[in-house]
């Protein structure tokens, strides 16, 4: 390495002389002062409360911190949000890990997954007044996001353990999720939905949880994490001041309820002070402080996808897992001095 090319590339030079030597430190800018900002796209794949540290990141000013201009796009689906990544479009993402292990199944095996912020489903069903119990289910529609989606496995995971089957018993009617869920159970179109951020909603107007998802724990790769090692390879720095917003902004999202409820307000558009705070209360034992991200998790999907694809019974969850940026993070103290202890 030259020194006039070090000294004219400057910080740059430095990371890819610490990267060279098997990632031996992370060099995180602690303030935006004297650094060009450098540029990352994100997607995520759903308005969810489990989806929502980019939004605190940004309003808290997290990017600007660690020097980054990021810019986060949302597509509906994770398996657009993978087909974008494939593409080029994006380099990080937040979403299910579903539709990126199936892609990893079908070859594109640079994908990785880096955290979690969440690592079970805590969808729930809820239904009309009439339905009093699970089994009340029965010939019923039931609304799910998508097919392939997170709350559609949920339907199928949880069904049979009150004696249904998903593919015969009931009708399932893919809706597009949302606040659109809840008018149509008002207005008919359904008779009970999987939800997850919006069940709050639709318990105001009346109707009730007939199965409530976080007592079930059901383990799945829900909210993930998730690059290309190509992007590892030519940026580690620049992922690895994402990865440090994303942990500052679950200290946030875990300790300052006034700032995180005005987030998830404004971006949720959620205007119910009880219906935002027992959504945030429905949610917040299910995720990670520390974005941990657990193998049991995304063996769960391997576990829904080898049925059609038998090559997800030779993968091994741990090949789909990057620990560079947790290992880092822990071993620096840099979440302890985030939380104050180990947590």
């Amino acid at each position: 390495m030259h020194t006039s090319w070090c000294i004219k590339k400057g910080s740059e030079c430095a990371v890819r002389f610490v990267y060279a030597f098997g990632f031996a430190l992370v060099l995180v800018p602690q303030s935006g002062e004297g650094y060009a900002a450098d540029k990352l796209i994100g997607l995520h794949s759903a308005p969810a409360v489990s989806q929502s540290l980019p939004w605190i990141a940004r309003e808290a000013g997290l990017f600007k911190k660690y020097n980054l201009d990021f810019d986060l796009v949302y597509i509906q689906a994770a398996a657009a949000a993978a087909a974008s990544m494939i593409g080029g479009d994006a380099e990080i993402a937040l979403t299910g890990g579903i539709a990126i292990v199936r892609a990893y199944l079908q070859g594109v095996q640079g994908f990785v997954f880096i955290g979690a912020n969440k690592n079970i489903l805590t969808h729930s069903i809820v239904a009309r007044p009439e339905i009093k119990r699970p089994q009340d289910l029965k010939g019923k529609r039931i609304g799910v996001f998508r097919f392939g989606s997170n709350n559609h496995y949920f339907a199928m995971q949880i069904l049979p353990r009150y004696g249904l089957d998903p593919n015969r018993d009931v009708i399932l009617r893919q809706t597009g999720g949302g606040i659109g869920d809840v008018a149509a159970l008002i207005n008919g179109a359904l008779d009970a939905s999987v939800m997850l951020t919006y069940g709050e909603s639709a318990v105001a107007q009346g109707f009730h949880y007939v199965i409530y998802g976080p007592d079930v724990r059901v383990p799945y790769g829900a909210a993930v994490f998730v690059t290309r090692q190509s992007v590892l390879n030519r940026r580690p720095q620049v992922i690895a001041q994402f990865m440090h917003a994303m942990a500052e902004a679950a200290k946030i999202f875990h300790t300052d309820l006034p700032f995180t409820y005005k987030v998830l307000a404004k971006y949720l558009r959620i205007d119910d002070p009880k219906i935002l705070d027992a959504a945030y209360k429905y949610e917040v034992k299910a995720l990670e402080p520390r974005l941990e991200i657990r193998p049991e998790g995304l063996q769960a999907i391997l576990d829904e996808v080898s049925p059609a694809d038998p090559r997800a019974k030779s993968v091994m969850p741990q090949q789909l897992i990057d620990r560079r940026y947790l290992d880092e993070m822990d071993k620096s103290g840099f979440f302890d001095k985030l939380w104050g202890a180990k947590r």
